[in-house]
């Protein structure tokens, strides 16, 4: 006869969702994190100061016709870099897009560089598909060729195609694991390259990537299983990359942003929703930009391997998997006797934190 055995303690995130998913997880039962405050003293001169974080850097940054990628090449070119702006001109779901030949016409990333060279700035301006590998590699040569160096990139390109995963097609899930993974991987692959050739040369290298990760995959998130495993794949490549580019001089981080774009704007409209009074607008989406741009600058430096999440005035350290409690046998388990142990072992760890969308 089975043994009975307690429940375990239940999870206050397991409840399946059946309509669209709310932009605020549930609450969970963890306590909150510690949070730094910054004196007003530092608050009111970051106001008065003109910001050069990135003087004298070339920025690659995909994605950056609109939205997030955007409001990034805008505030690098701001800080004193010099810009690549990558765009392929897609629509949400990835169709379409305006091609090469568009790229100093009317193309959203020509739309930004013009804005760039209007305050002053110097842009270039790249309609290469990000997931493709030549395109990658022309992406990062068009910064050398154009400006003789590369010193920073960020890559944000992507699109969503949401579907519960019972309804999930093939298709959609391989191009947004393609856009948003691939189109990490490749651009990564070819600066680091570069950087590495640099090194072996002899001459030193303060490079930085920013990688854009989402609390979707992080978190989860409900009828986004395609862009949850793509985010999540990128925290973990970005991991990988801080580790093994780091003996070239290369830092490598990821931010997860909260911000009003096209992939949000619809979905969590009135989480998302600029405030009518006209009081600060926490998500819009110039909010995460001053990370990102502190993260590609040379004030960084020792700062490498980790995940903020930024949203309005809020910078978060996503502290990723550790172990939590543990139990040792010193031998194999038998699957009977495994009941007992595990729900203790759950007991005693840490509620997971909820997925987005869980009722």
């Amino acid at each position: 006869m089975p043994r009975a055995t307690s429940p375990a303690p239940p999870s206050p995130c397991t409840a399946a969702a059946s309509g669209p998913p709310s932009w605020t997880p549930r609450t969970s039962t963890n306590p909150e994190p510690s949070e730094v405050v910054v004196p007003q003293r530092a608050q009111q001169r970051a106001a008065t100061t003109p910001d050069r974080t990135a003087a004298g850097r070339v920025v690659v940054v995909t994605g950056a016709g609109r939205g997030l990628g955007r409001a990034h090449a805008l505030a690098f070119a701001r800080a004193g870099a010099r810009v690549v702006v990558n765009d392929l001109g897609v629509a949400l779901d990835g169709a379409g897009g305006t091609g090469r030949a568009a790229a100093a016409n009317g193309s959203p990333a020509g739309q930004v560089a013009a804005e760039i060279r209007a305050m002053g700035g110097e842009a270039a301006v790249s309609t290469d598909d990000v997931a493709d590998g030549e395109g990658a590699a022309r992406l990062v040569r068009t910064a050398l060729e154009r400006f003789g160096r590369l010193d920073t990139l960020v890559n944000n390109a992507g699109f969503l195609r949401d579907r519960m995963l019972v309804n999930l097609g093939e298709d959609d899930w391989d191009a947004v694991v393609r856009v948003h993974l691939k189109g990490h991987f490749l651009p990564m692959k070819h600066a680091a390259a570069h950087w590495r050739a640099e090194s072996k040369a002899g001459r030193p290298t303060r490079a930085r990537i920013v990688n854009t990760t989402s609390g979707a995959g992080l978190l989860g998130a409900v009828g986004q299983g395609n862009y949850a495993a793509a985010k999540a794949g990128i925290a973990a490549l970005t991991l990988v990359a801080a580790a093994e580019f780091g003996r070239y001089g290369v830092q490598v981080n990821a931010v997860a942003p909260a911000a009003r774009t096209r992939m949000t704007e619809r979905t969590f409209a009135a989480d998302m929703a600029a405030p009518a009074d006209g009081g600060f607008d926490a998500m819009a989406p110039d909010n995460v930009s001053p990370l990102v741009v502190y993260l590609g600058s040379d004030a960084s430096d020792g700062v490498t391997g980790r995940v903020f999440e930024a949203e309005g005035g809020r910078i978060t350290v996503m502290d990723g998997w550790r172990r939590a409690a543990r139990a040792d046998k010193g031998a194999q388990w038998e699957p009977g006797e495994l009941d007992a142990p595990l729900r203790e072992l759950l007991r005693r760890s840490p509620d997971p934190e909820c997925v987005y969308g869980a009722e």
